[in-house]
């Protein structure tokens, strides 16, 4: 990739415009892509994204486009900040385009009719393309305040690892690489799920152990499960596992964490995700990853806890009540308890 060569960011959302801004902040100049024609119009006229990423001024060398093809044409590198839901629906029409592409997916979903990951539908829908994830405790306001971050890009491709760290390393955003992108992947997707858990109980006023005990048995939780798919469990012990895991389940910037909160707070589900105003995505996983942990019987109690406060009318003191009658198991599982 040249030094004039752009890089495109696909999604107009907050994640998607403070990784085009910080690309900017490192002199590159940035196609990002929307779908909506009016706020890629508002972002070029007021150069900010106020529904997304409200007081954040985007930088000049940010180019709000609707032009798909044409972007996607222009680069070489494009970053996909697109929701789960919609990811597939957007790169399809465009497959032809993305052979030979970098393809960096920072979307930590779950297709719900297959279960695959962001990656996985990007490597089918463009089987040539390069393809790497970015994961980390990266909370898209926090990187667009210049707040100190680290992220990992994951992927088997070394010169796509280095390039994406070349664009993106700079004075408050450090990155780091990883060969494990489905575990990486994985564990972006599943942690979500565990926020909304966390957001519930901030909102009740449970102490800071039942806060402790839930995101530490979360980790175990969501290993024990990466684990039985072929996860690497040493990813998990990292940024894109039990940083990311406890980013999002301790502030009320993630928005796992805001919908969990409204809910602790009595509202329904759906009133929870239209107050936020985003797409939060553990609640798009939690039921596939019900099903699918049921499927292949890993234990896994905090999803079906979560699962019965959402859909089956169950509180979260019963789902905590059960879980503290429940038979104790070994603390961390997925590590040999003799031999060292």
């Amino acid at each position: 990739m040249t030094q004039q060569q752009p890089i495109a960011v696909l999604g107009g959302g907050s994640f998607g415009t403070a990784i085009a801004n910080l690309l900017a902040q490192n002199g590159h100049r940035v196609l990002h892509w929307m779908r909506d024609p009016v706020q890629a119009e508002a972002i070029r006229v007021n150069r900010e994204n106020p529904r997304y990423l409200k007081g954040v001024k985007v930088l000049d060398s940010v180019e709000p486009t609707t032009d798909l093809p044409g972007a996607l044409n222009s680069c070489a590198l494009a970053f996909v900040a697109l929701p789960s839901s919609a990811l597939r629906q957007v790169l399809q029409p465009v497959a032809g385009l993305l052979a030979g592409k970098m393809l960096v997916s920072t979307t930590k979903g779950i297709e719900a009719q297959t279960f695959k990951l962001m990656s996985q539908i990007i490597e089918e829908v463009a089987p040539e393309a390069r393809i790497g994830v970015l994961s980390g405790p990266n909370l898209a306001k926090e990187i667009a305040a210049h707040t100190l971050t680290a992220t990992v890009v994951a992927s088997e491709d070394e010169a796509l690892c280095r390039e994406v760290q070349a664009v993106l390393h700079g004075r408050t955003f450090r990155v780091y690489a990883s060969a494990d992108r489905f575990g990486a992947e994985l564990g972006g997707a599943l942690k979500n799920v565990y926020a909304i858990i966390a957001g519930m109980a901030a909102a009740l006023g449970m102490g800071e152990n039942t806060k402790s005990m839930l995101i530490t048995r979360a980790l175990a939780e969501m290993t024990r499960f990466a684990v039985h798919l072929g996860a690497n469990p040493m990813t998990f012990l990292g940024l894109a596992g039990v940083g990311d895991l406890i980013v999002t389940c301790s502030s009320p910037k993630s928005r796992n964490y805001q919908v969990g909160f409204a809910l602790g707070e009595g509202l329904s589900l759906d009133d929870a995700v239209q107050r936020l105003g985003e797409v939060a995505e553990g609640v798009n996983t939690i039921k596939v990853l019900k099903a699918r942990a049921d499927e292949l019987q890993v234990y896994m109690p905090l999803v079906a806890g979560l699962h019965a406060i959402l859909f089956e009318g169950r509180t979260l003191d019963q789902v905590i009540e059960a879980l503290m009658r429940a038979e104790p198991k070994t603390d961390v599982d997925f590590i040999p308890a003799t031999g060292f």
